[in-house]
């Protein structure tokens, strides 16, 4: 005499994440924020500060004077998180001063992308 095979009851299959792995993928994008861009209105007004205001030092060449170059070639060996800081708290010791009061670290970040790209030259 045969026997009925035992139905096997497997789990429902969902397209949702263990929940676990959801928490982790959290916790991971939360350490790395996405940047806002700034609006375009104020991606003009950053790009006059950088030619006109970083340019009164940097040199409106770019080639450097009072300040270093600021050059895509003379900034590619540089860190865009080592840039960041040096735009927002200065340079002690230097001419270089803080900017923290002027912008939030999402646009001098873009600034930062527009010095390398070399967009600010336009």
């Amino acid at each position: 005499m045969k026997t009925p095979m035992a139905r096997c009851s497997s789990p429902k299959r969902s397209n949702a994440l263990p929940r676990a792995v959801a928490i982790a993928l959290l916790i991971i994008m939360s350490a790395f924020p996405v940047a806002a861009e700034p609006s375009s209105d104020r991606q003009v007004e950053l790009l006059y500060f950088l030619k006109h205001d970083c340019g009164s030092c940097h040199g409106l060449t770019r080639k450097g004077g009072l300040g270093s170059p600021l050059l895509p070639e003379t900034m590619a060996g540089r860190s865009d998180d080592d840039l960041t800081a040096i735009i927002l708290d200065g340079m002690p010791g230097t001419p270089m001063p803080p900017w923290r009061a002027l912008f939030t670290e999402d646009e001098v970040r873009w600034m930062v992308r527009a010095i390398k790209q070399g967009t600010w030259r336009k």
